[in-house]
């Protein structure tokens, strides 16, 4: 299992970030692609029309987003804690993601910079 950190640069107030993570709408905007969020802990989500799956584990307004995802087997489980970090030219988005099974490392590492990271900066750069 493997281990993922890190930080990203967005031209949004965290808000905003926080907005477009965690509302279903938003989320079917800047993805593509069909959607199930709800900003509530104990809650399964459901992110490129079930490409990631999951369940809401913990919310912190417009600061923090922990997530388990599923890979698969149920008892494949790894953790997204997801923290926001005001900064001068918008935000700061820190991500960590632990327990990644091996296979799927680079996948995710791909994932996170094309699919996350660059979605998003598209949707605040317009």
């Amino acid at each position: 299992m493997k281990t993922f950190k890190k930080y990203f640069k967005l031209a949004a107030a965290p808000e905003d970030v926080y907005n477009a993570l965690t509302n279903q709408a938003m989320i079917e905007i800047w993805t593509g692609e069909d959607a199930i969020m709800e900003e509530k802990s104990g809650t399964e989500f459901s992110l490129w029309d079930g490409s990631i799956t999951g369940l809401n584990m913990e919310f912190v307004k417009d600061s923090k987003i922990v997530q388990e995802w599923f890979f698969g087997e149920e008892e494949e489980k790894s953790i997204v804690t997801i923290k926001l970090h005001r900064d001068k030219k918008g935000t700061t988005m820190e991500v960590l993601h632990t327990n990644i099974p091996d296979e799927a490392y680079e996948n995710i590492v791909e994932g996170w910079q094309e699919d996350y990271f660059d979605a998003l900066n598209q949707l605040f750069e317009e």
